[in-house]
């Protein structure tokens, strides 16, 4: 029997909307947020999903949008992991600022390369490729296991310690993924095989 593998980036948060680079600051849900994660509960329940286990961050923007969900979809008694491994991206000496004020502190071709290469981190943080090189041993260690014996996974994370799952989930470059948005609070639903592969995806 095929698993299920749900990938759920967090709602917005009080830095998305304040334009902040956040990595492992730890900000809350907007409103908006809050409404985004609900809805993607009500979808997911209207779908027929019964979740098995849940996979979140150390960081409460993740849990608080995964609580939300399980509330909406009846759901009171799953066990939950916590694992720093499915952290956002690290953004080091950016973390907390705006991004127009790093722009000009920094200039717009350096501020865009870091946000947007594969490789090249921002002082003292992580580049994609890092946070994919602790995202993809865990996943292939503890969650791919379970879905490929036909369980129903949940993933709540962020933006690009998703991405790093949907690179190889997807078998795409890193120059595609750098092009990928994962927008917040829209699961996207993986049919997996007992061989790990993909059968068929849905972008809610």
């Amino acid at each position: 029997m095929d698993g299920n593998l749900i990938l759920v980036r967090h709602g917005q948060s009080e830095w998305n909307l304040k334009n902040l680079f956040t990595g492992w600051k730890d900000p809350g849900l907007t409103d908006k947020g809050i409404a985004e994660a609900k809805a993607a509960g009500v979808s997911l329940k209207n779908m027929g999903f019964e979740v098995d286990l849940c996979f979140t961050s150390s960081l409460k923007r993740a849990q608080h949008t995964l609580d939300l969900m399980l509330i909406e979809m009846g759901v009171s008694n799953v066990t939950i992991i916590r694992n720093t491994a499915l952290n956002e991206r690290d953004y080091g000496d950016l973390s907390g600022l705006n991004k127009d004020d790093a722009r000009e502190k920094w200039g717009d071709e350096q501020v865009h390369i870091w946000r947007r290469s594969y490789d090249v981190p921002p002082p003292g943080g992580e580049s994609l490729k890092d946070t994919a090189a602790r995202t993809l041993p865990y996943y292939e260690a503890e969650i791919a296991p379970l879905v490929k014996a036909g369980q129903t996974i949940l993933v709540v994370a962020h933006g690009n310690s998703l991405r790093g799952l949907v690179m190889a989930l997807e078998d795409l470059s890193s120059e595609e993924i750098l092009k990928r948005e994962i927008a917040t609070g829209a699961p996207i639903i993986y049919k997996i095989g007992s061989d790990g592969q993909v059968v068929s995806k849905i972008e809610v």
